[in-house]
């Protein structure tokens, strides 16, 4: 098997995991969970998304749960910007980095951008700049990458369009995201071993939902065509509040364990994940998505019986 050494992962548990719970997380909570991530070794994290409190409620705090965070050497604090607002109010937390974020159909992007990808793009030309002359490292997103729940299949001309924009206006990081779940292991491979040979100079990430139980099948595809970064979320929450049916991310606490079991270093303490996952789980009123969670760590193992004993 053609697999990388090691990975990167990006939590994106305090962004994307929390943006759709309904119930509100208190701040100070938020603000202990960014801090324990970051002590378990994820050196990238997506702190929060600075867009406007009625449209993302749970985010409302993004200035506070910037502001007071312990910002650890060597970890990356990441904030998502859709748009002109939203950069200006990044820009003033001083992030490491602004995940700029768009959708790669019409009408996801009018549902979620409330725009057109070509008014996307065109902002973005304009914001990139002003970013990177803040010393702020930026990154694009494409949102619905394998497939949209408006418009269905995506072709790969359609990546490449945006891909093509991102790499003019200075793009050198790109997130290729599988927002509903649509996708398969060979169309994962397929599409990721095409834009990694079109595009060399990009640096591409993933981000997988899963929806339908294949984002780490779809984790392995990726790896084998030369992916090597990564997100993830804690406990699996997640999901997109302007794309029905949009179910979590995989878990980090899942992909950590599945790369620490094939030998592929990730830098995580996995027993240190998994006590932030309880965190997480003391303050969602429903249950996790997470597979170790619920089975807990593997190799634990019980005292062997003396005879035939039924277990359960």
């Amino acid at each position: 098997m053609n697999l990388p050494k090691k990975v990167t992962i990006v939590e994106v548990g305090p962004r994307d995991g929390f943006q759709n719970e309904r119930q509100f997380i208190p701040t100070e909570k938020k603000i202990e969970i960014v801090n324990a991530l970051a002590r378990a070794g994820l050196m990238n994290i997506q702190v929060s998304s600075v867009v406007h409190p009625k449209a993302v409620p749970q985010l409302a705090d993004a200035d506070e749960v910037m502001a007071k965070i312990d910002r650890l050497p060597g970890v990356s604090y990441r904030l998502l910007a859709p748009n002109m607002k939203g950069v200006q109010r990044a820009l003033a937390l001083k992030p490491d980095k602004i995940n700029l974020m768009m959708s790669v159909t019409e009408s996801h992007n009018r549902s979620n951008a409330n725009r057109s990808i070509e008014e996307s793009l065109k902002e973005f030309e304009t914001l990139v700049p002003m970013i990177l002359e803040k010393g702020i490292a930026v990154s694009g997103g494409m949102a619905c990458g394998f497939g949209c729940p408006f418009e269905g299949k995506v072709a790969v001309a359609q990546l490449e369009r945006v891909a093509d924009r991102y790499v003019a206006i200075g793009i050198k990081g790109v997130g290729l995201a599988d927002t509903v779940g649509f996708a398969s292991p060979k169309q994962v491979y397929d599409t990721v071993a095409h834009l990694l040979d079109k595009y060399p100079d990009v640096q591409w990430l993933l981000h997988l939902h899963n929806h339908r139980d294949l984002a780490l099948a779809n984790i392995l595809a990726a790896m084998q065509a030369g992916i090597t970064q990564f997100d993830a979320a804690i406990g699996g929450l997640g999901g997109c509040p302007y794309a029905p049916n949009a179910a979590g991310n995989v878990a980090t606490e899942d992909l950590v364990n599945m790369l620490a079991e094939m030998g592929i270093e990730t830098g995580v303490d996995l027993d240190a994940l998994l006590q932030v996952a309880e965190m997480v789980r003391q303050v969602i009123p429903h249950p996790l998505n997470s597979a170790l969670l619920k089975a807990g760590k593997p190799w634990i193992l019980a005292k062997a019986p003396d005879c035939q004993t039924k277990i359960g």
